[in-house]
């Protein structure tokens, strides 16, 4: 044991010397060891360290530029660098099996539910946050992985590989992949069990439809003349190797046949009541606790959705997100040169949820010009608190009970936040569209979601804006600032931005407003506590929830970077 004293400031290198002789003298050993700790202390490690964080910084620069665009705050690349790192810092393996929950139909114990564990299976992911959410969530993961490929290829294609061995043989994938008993200590017992039926966002459609462009891109570059210009992708660093394309079209061939199950999956199980529509599972329709029942499976937990939740409702991210999958098996299909029956079914499936008629029909509230979910709903709920009182009048206990008013009826539910720009995130509405328009004016509206600081996810003007779903559950989707979701809305501006019409030039205009507010409040953020925070708050910027939070919150290089 060494005890050290010393005044602040104050740095120390320790050195640990193993694999000397055990038979060599004392001498010669404390000569050895001062020797190899030599290169490993001082001065030597302080060369080493450079060297290594000089060829960290030109691959950065590189690969995602100087950050030199208008609009970009001052240390905005130095941030970047620290949620990189840590990102990749998170990736960790894990090995165990999951506890699925039985239908009740083949558990063999009637009015039961039986659990039992999955297979053995190993995963290699990144995790949102190590400290408070060491493990991996699918829906997450898609957003890592959008930036782990920029910076590595072959290992963002590691990552994807063990999610998509994870499926099981109906094409399903559990959202939350606590593998093993050490897994389960960390986490509450009614979020370990997983259920076969339901979902979530199918964001890993997101980094293999960029694989599948990049790789047609790539190749198409190999035929350009000019050497120099064969081999870089303009403000994005250098092209893959032909060995690295030709790695990353295998990949793709070799997933097509999980991901078309996967999208079977999807299908056969949230397909909504109405043709073209969708419904997420896992609400609970009998809860009396909650302000609006939950819908975990969306990703977007406490987001108000109907009031009252029946087979009857249509969820109109979820048809977005069905949207983007059909459309990335077109683009892995199509790229990867696929026989034509095997892709025209997606072909088919990208006609009919990119009808904006169809999608119209069955989300659009003309008179507010809102996208909306549907179902049976009504304004009037509330929790109050209901006294529990003995045999003698007195009060044993009280608690927080959901009261609803006036009964529900099937309309669209009047909540407009981050599930409504859904159809512009995904680049569903024309470039000249009125409704492209109005979806602009919408989210650039202080009254609505636009903040200093980002887009808030629940308009300020719905009556859940704020409040709180349970006794102890404070509003998470119900104001805060999230990363995922302004990248998104980044992205679908960027594009809208540059692909010409009517909107385009207000569309550029709102993308550079709002990746400048993303930017500053992060860096300033970052700046003042040193951790990038799981969300922000609308009020004020401060960092909110579990930190140090680098998962989807590292998106702030690609925003910064504009490599979307």
């Amino acid at each position: 044991m060494f005890q050290i004293t010393a005044e602040l400031p104050f740095a120390l290198d320790l050195a640990f010397v193993s694999g000397l002789e055990a038979d060599t003298d004392a001498e010669r050993q404390h000569t050895e060891s001062g020797k190899r700790a030599e290169g490993l202390t001082g001065s030597a490690l302080n060369g080493l360290l450079q060297q290594h964080e000089a060829a960290f910084d030109s691959r950065f620069k590189r690969t995602f530029g100087s950050f030199s665009a208008p609009g970009t705050p001052a240390g905005t690349a130095e941030v970047a660098k620290a949620a990189l790192s840590n990102l990749l810092g998170s990736i960790g393996y894990f090995y165990g099996s999951s506890l699925i929950a039985l239908p009740p139909d083949r558990s063999g114990k009637p009015g039961q539910q039986s659990v039992v564990p999955s297979w053995d299976a190993p995963l290699f992911t990144a995790v949102p946050s190590r400290s408070f959410f060491p493990r991996g969530f699918l829906w997450d993961e898609g957003f890592h992985q959008l930036l782990v490929r920029k910076w590595d290829r072959r290992l963002s294609r590691d990552i994807l590989a063990h999610w998509l061995d994870l499926m099981n043989s109906h094409g399903w994938i559990a959202r939350e992949q606590i593998l093993g008993a050490e897994a389960r200590s960390r986490v509450p017992a009614d979020f370990v069990v997983q259920r076969p039926d339901s979902a979530n966002p199918p964001t890993l459609f997101l980094p293999l439809s960029d694989m599948a462009s990049e790789v047609a891109a790539d190749m198409a570059a190999e035929l350009d003349p000019d050497p120099k210009r064969a081999a870089e992708v303009p403000g994005k660093g250098l092209r893959a190797s032909p060995a690295e394309q030709a790695a990353e079209a295998e990949f793709l061939l070799q997933a097509f046949p999980r991901l078309q199950a996967w999208f079977g999956w999807f299908n056969a199980t949230q397909a909504g009541p109405v043709a073209h529509s969708y419904r997420w599972r896992g609400r609970d329709a009998s809860t009396v606790r909650e302000l609006n029942p939950k819908t975990l499976t969306s990703g977007l937990d406490d987001y108000p959705r109907a009031s009252h939740p029946t087979k009857e409702e249509r969820h109109v991210d979820l048809r977005c997100w069905m949207a983007l999958a059909a459309s990335s098996l077109v683009s892995i299909g199509t790229h990867m040169g696929l026989p034509a029956h095997q892709v025209a079914p997606y072909q088919e499936t990208v006609a009919l949820l990119g009808d904006v008629a169809s999608l119209n029909a069955l989300h659009y509230d003309a008179s507010r010009g809102q996208y909306l979910d549907y179902g049976y709903h009504t304004e009037d709920v509330s929790l109050k608190w209901m006294l529990q009182r003995a045999p003698d009048g007195g009060v044993v206990a009280r608690e927080l009970r959901r009261m609803v008013g006036a009964p529900p009826k099937l309309q669209f539910v009047p909540h407009f936040g981050y599930v409504s720009l859904f159809p512009l995130l995904m680049g569903l509405l024309d470039k000249d569209s009125p409704e492209l328009g109005q979806q602009l004016e919408h989210l650039r509206n202080p009254e609505l979601l636009w903040t200093p600081y980002g887009l808030r996810s629940l308009s300020a003007t719905s009556s859940m804006h704020g409040k709180y779903n349970t006794e102890h559950d404070a509003p998470y989707w119900r104001g805060p600032i999230w990363m995922n979701l302004n990248f998104l809305t980044l992205r679908a501006l960027h594009r809208y931005g540059q692909a010409g019409g009517k909107h385009a030039a207000r569309a550029g205009q709102i993308y550079a407003e709002l990746r400048s507010n993303v930017l500053r409040n992060m860096v300033e953020a970052y700046a003042q506590s040193g951790y990038l925070w799981e969300n922000y708050d609308q009020a004020d910027g401060h960092g909110k929830g579990s930190h140090p939070f680098t998962g989807w919150t590292a998106l702030l290089v690609l925003i910064g970077a504009e490599s979307y």
